[in-house]
């Protein structure tokens, strides 16, 4: 069966991830921090592939859905293009700069699932918006969603959705502090949705001034992700909260937001309820905390539709 695809911005990075044991709350409280001074010991380190947009990428295309990934990759970047290629991602519209290298991630995680993280853009900082080749393949495109990257491709992003018509999911995430109040509105106003996770929110609507309500004045839904408390699904007529589902064990939270993008945006591709659409995410998002790394190597479609259907009691929709 014919799928539409679905158009990713976001950044393509490496990913260091590393554990500290202890409580990044505790080391903290109490303390001076117009003089702070920490260092935490991580006993674990590893390097992965990472960045919003391949991780949604990735995810998308393991439920068998067609991503269309625009991003920038650096000098080391010519492997990590290969394997999104080699994992039958369309990059046609990922550029390869010559003069940075590709954007890394340090994360930090401790023993409460809390993040300390610093994010170097290298490439993405100097990429471009492709917005004319981009117009060849808009008749394709049933969803869009422009994550976290360089701000300014952010907005050329949003501004071109809006002029094309194209529905978007418009998730600053971490940008939220990069991006002012009334760049921040402007994204909003162009988009059919609004993700952000519970933090983000907070950030979001007080930069902005917006609450729930007047998000929706524009928008026909806002998620925000509440971790293992789940998500609240906020439309025009009510907000309903969806449980999270349980992993069998918690590794690493990290990727666990964009693998919920994923299943959100298959399902939105599907024209699926909201509330199915949300518990696919949910779904997804329970995959990746169980493993080290925000990419799973393969996935297992039945043991997710089954995994969804004990958490909620009903079936997903047919993939």
């Amino acid at each position: 069966m014919y799928m539409s695809r679905i158009l990713i911005t976001g950044s393509i990075a490496y990913d260091l991830l590393l554990s500290y044991e202890g409580s990044f709350a505790d080391a903290l409280k109490g303390k001076d921090v117009d003089r702070l001074s920490v260092s935490f010991f991580a006993p674990h380190l590893k390097r992965h592939h990472g960045g919003t947009g391949s991780n949604i990428a990735w995810n998308l295309r393991l439920l068998g859905g067609e991503p269309l990934l625009v991003g920038t990759v650096g000098t080391d970047g010519g492997s990590y293009w290969a394997l999104l290629e080699e994992r039958g991602i369309d990059t046609s519209h990922v550029e390869q700069r010559k003069d940075s290298i590709t954007a890394t991630a340090i994360i930090g995680t401790d023993n409460g699932e809390r993040q300390i993280a610093f994010f170097h853009p290298g490439a993405d900082a100097l990429g471009h918006w492709p917005a004319a080749t981009l117009c060849d393949d808009r008749d394709d495109i049933a969803w869009a969603i422009v994550g976290a990257r360089n701000p300014v491709l952010m907005l050329e992003a949003a501004r071109w959705c809006g002029a094309v018509g194209l529905p978007l999911l418009f998730d600053p995430a971490q940008q939220i502090v990069a991006l002012g109040a009334d760049e921040l509105r402007s994204a909003i106003g162009a988009s059919r949705a609004v993700i952000c996770n519970e933090y983000e929110w907070s950030v979001l609507s007080e930069r902005t001034g917006m609450q729930e309500r007047d998000i929706l004045k524009t928008a026909e839904f806002l998620i925000v992700t509440l971790g293992d408390k789940g998500v609240a699904l906020h439309t025009k007529k009510e907000m309903e909260g969806i449980p999270a589902c349980t992993a069998d064990q918690v590794v690493n939270p990290t990727g666990a937001g964009d693998a919920f993008r994923a299943g959100l945006l298959f399902g939105l591709e599907k024209k699926w309820s909201l509330t199915d659409c949300c518990r696919l995410g949910a779904a997804m998002g329970s995959k990746v905390v169980e493993i080290e790394g925000t990419q799973l190597d393969a996935l297992d479609l039945e043991e997710v539709w089954e995994r969804a259907k004990v958490t909620y009691g009903e079936k997903l929709p047919v993939a």
